[in-house]
């Protein structure tokens, strides 16, 4: 199916809904490498326009990648479900972009219209939207998991406190977590990158995490961010393991690239369950993503790397995740130049899956070498806080010493839980009460009545 539009009485061309979504996109530096961006603003105005006037219904005939090759597209045609896609299946593409910034677009009604959604709707509507309509419409989403605590509610931000380390020294990692507790941090998860991907190291940094939480009964969750293969062998081991980490991708190459498929992801799943480790809820998986992954795999089938991002969400959406992260500026300037495309990107990776139904943080980061810096990331935060951002990173110092990016510190929570009147995961906030952490108006109390030290200390 071919797609038209005219202006100035020059009438572009578009042979394919994957070319349309592609040229529909705001410029970024990874659509120009792969080939697929427009040529000018001209073109991409075009675009924009032409695809406001493709009806949703395009996107469940048209798929971006055959059907036939690609187990991605399957999961997302074979799992569509028609009956709540029903109020909005008669509008175009533009009509829906009105209707979600209409009151009519309410939290409940988004939230049952979320497995009616396909990735390309959602991308493709994110492209006719300005960064105030993607803020506008994620905020009123709420999406909310559990496992030793909720997150997602509304009037909360949640942190992963992430203590890496490059040679994973237990001492060094321990003193981040101390650091990042005492600053409130931890709600979202305690999440290690570890050096090495053995199964007896990983077991090792699983057994002190577990130990920590145990010891100080902290109602939060631990992930140490291996391989879905390490985590399945950790499992069988009966590893104190909580929740099963795994990069995925919008394509099927590019989850081979990662060395996945769909099968071995749903083994996982089930067995994370059968350890019933979670004491509120059983979401167990925590994924994370970042526009350009396909592109870098050279996986992207031809299709525009927002596009490609949003079809992981329907990776992600069908195994419940307790956390979702677009690490938006971690791949580097090739696929996010600077930090006005590090912006919109992250905007938009947040938009698209909150409106699929997932618990989306965001990694709010860039590369040494990006032309960004600290202030493009206290924009985007704070962006993102006004947005409904399930969670964010929690560095010491921003500066992730083991990964060498930049990404936000446990202060940056604390500025943006303060400014915005956002709180912790409300299990997780008692627990800082009841430690002298921090009182009900989520300010630090002083070190010396701070239970959790003199425990430490004991």
């Amino acid at each position: 199916m071919s797609y038209r539009y005219t202006i100035q009485n020059h009438t572009y061309h578009f042979n394919t809904l994957t070319t349309l979504l592609a040229k529909a996109s705001p410029f970024r530096s990874g659509d120009a490498l792969a080939g697929v961006a427009a040529m000018d603003y001209k073109e991409r105005v075009a675009a924009q326009l032409a695809l406001a006037d493709v009806p949703l219904k395009n996107f469940l005939q048209e798929a971006v990648v055959p059907y036939e090759q690609d187990e991605v597209t399957r999961l997302i045609i074979d799992s569509h479900n028609t009956a709540a896609f029903t109020p909005i299946a008669h509008f175009t593409t533009g009509q829906f972009r009105d209707w979600l910034l209409s009151d009519n677009a309410d939290g409940i009604t988004l939230q049952q219209l979320a497995p009616g959604l396909t990735p390309e709707m959602v991308a493709a509507v994110s492209k006719l939207m300005r960064n105030q309509d993607l803020i506008s419409v994620a905020r009123k989403c709420e999406v909310i998991t559990k496992f030793r605590n909720t997150l997602g509610l509304k009037g909360r931000l949640s942190v992963r406190l992430q203590p890496n380390h490059p040679t994973d020294d237990p001492k060094g990692i321990a003193a981040s977590i101390v650091d990042g507790l005492l600053y409130g941090s931890g709600d979202a998860v305690i999440g290690i990158n570890p050096a090495t991907d053995s199964p007896a190291h990983v077991q090792t940094l699983l057994q002190m995490l577990d130990a920590i939480i145990q010891r100080f009964e902290i109602p939060t969750q631990s992930c140490v961010l291996c391989h879905v293969t390490t985590s399945l062998q950790l499992v069988q081991q009966k590893a104190p393991l909580d929740l099963v980490f795994q990069s995925i991708g919008g394509t099927e190459k590019t989850n081979k690239s990662f060395g996945i498929d769909l099968a071995l992801l749903q083994e996982a799943y089930e067995a994370a369950l059968s350890l019933q480790r979670g004491t509120l809820g059983n979401n167990v998986m925590y994924f994370e993503t970042g526009q350009g992954s396909s592109l870098s795999a050279n996986a992207h089938e031809g299709v525009d790397q927002q596009t490609c991002e949003a079809r992981a969400y329907a990776v992600a959406r069908k195994f419940s995740p307790l956390l979702v992260n677009t690490v938006v500026g971690f791949i580097g300037p090739e696929y996010l130049f600077d930090g006005k495309q590090i912006i919109r990107a992250a905007l938009e990776d947040h938009f698209c899956g909150k409106l699929l139904g997932l618990p989306m943080g965001v990694d709010v980061c860039y590369t040494n070498h990006a032309e960004a810096d600290q202030d493009d990331m206290d924009n985007l935060l704070t962006l993102l806080g006004v947005a409904g951002c399930n969670y964010i990173m929690g560095i010491p110092g921003a500066d992730d010493i083991m990964l060498n990016y930049q990404s936000t510190s446990f202060h940056d929570a604390l500025y943006v839980r303060k400014v915005l009147g956002l709180k912790p995961a409300p299990e997780f906030e008692q627990w800082l009460l009841r430690q002298n952490i921090m009182n009900e108006d989520g300010q630090l109390l002083s070190i010396q009545d701070h239970k959790l030290l003199q425990l430490i200390n004991e």
